[in-house]
């Protein structure tokens, strides 16, 4: 078996172009511009790289940006209070903490403050927690998280009624993802460091997602034939024909893993292109609910 390529580069395309198309519909009925506000806290490269990003999709797709950087050493106050500003900014649908903030902040205290409304990164407490709820419907929901759901379809996955297994347990991509493969009806294993026999336990799955961050780590004789594998993880690996000397790989040995999954993302132009396009959509979705408030 070789397994199909989800294509996220593609479907990433289709939906930032969907996108496009609705912002300039709203223009024409003469609507106000999507806003999304960057807070950078710190000079973290990642996380500069990952900005510069976000603010050339946002003008690309016809979003306005509006980008805050603060020093390493700002104070929990000061970053609260231009959160705050920001809430109240009619020109801000969409607020983006960059995370990881620096460690002497309380990421919590500064997620809590923004607009549940304007969360278009989906990690404010009640937004995860409206997502952990039978019955509840977050405001927004993590970019990551929800491309791997979209790209799940795209592959046609049957996810109801699916065993699936997620590979990590982090805020930001393990736990979310987690929550909304319950929601769509699937049984959910999570393991982690500590799970005994994991190889045997992710051999159990029909779904894959792996978010830990270790390259190539999942092996072919891990995963059942005819399993569906999303693979978030983005890592360096040495490579001296490589004209950067190394090149990146997922936490899927992605050569050996193809030849028995019915699907898989590659790494890269798998599920990164899906996080920016679906922050996109969710600004977008912030606009509208804007116009309504």
């Amino acid at each position: 078996m070789t397994a199909k390529i989800i294509d996220g580069k593609a479907t990433a395309a289709r939906i930032r172009a969907q996108v496009k198309e609705a912002i300039e519909k709203r223009l024409q009925a003469g609507k106000s511009k999507p806003g999304l506000a960057t807070v950078l806290v710190g000079e973290n490269p990642a996380s500069q790289v990952y900005v510069r990003s976000k603010q050339k999709a946002c003008a690309e797709v016809g979003i306005n940006s509006f980008g805050f950087d603060l020093p390493g050493d700002a104070s929990q106050e000061e970053v609260e209070t231009l959160v705050r500003k920001l809430n109240a900014d009619p020109a801000v649908n969409g607020i983006l903490v960059q995370l990881p903030l620096p460690s002497h902040l309380d990421e919590e205290k500064v997620l809590t403050c923004i607009d549940l409304t304007k969360d278009v990164d989906g990690f404010h407490p009640v937004n995860i927690g409206r997502l952990a709820q039978k019955g509840r419907e977050p405001v927004f929901v993590p970019c990551t998280p929800a491309g791997c759901m979209v790209l799940l379809e795209e592959s046609g996955a049957p996810i109801s009624g699916a065993n699936a297994v997620v590979l990590g347990r982090s805020n930001i991509v393990g736990m979310p993802v987690a929550l909304l493969l319950v929601k769509a009806d699937a049984t959910v294993t999570i393991v982690h460091s500590r799970t005994k026999d994991l190889p045997a336990v992710v051999r159990g799955a029909d779904i894959i997602v792996s978010a830990i961050g270790q390259p190539e780590y999942v092996k072919k004789d891990w995963v059942k034939p005819g399993a569906y594998v999303i693979d978030v993880g983005i890592n360096r690996k040495e490579d001296a024909s490589a004209k950067r000397g190394y090149r990146l790989v997922g936490d899927v040995d992605f050569d050996q893993v193809s030849e028995v999954a019915a699907a898989i993302t590659p790494v890269p132009g798998g599920v990164g292109p899906m996080t920016i396009a679906m922050l996109l959509k969710n600004t977008l979705r912030a606009a509208e609910l804007a116009d309504n408030a």
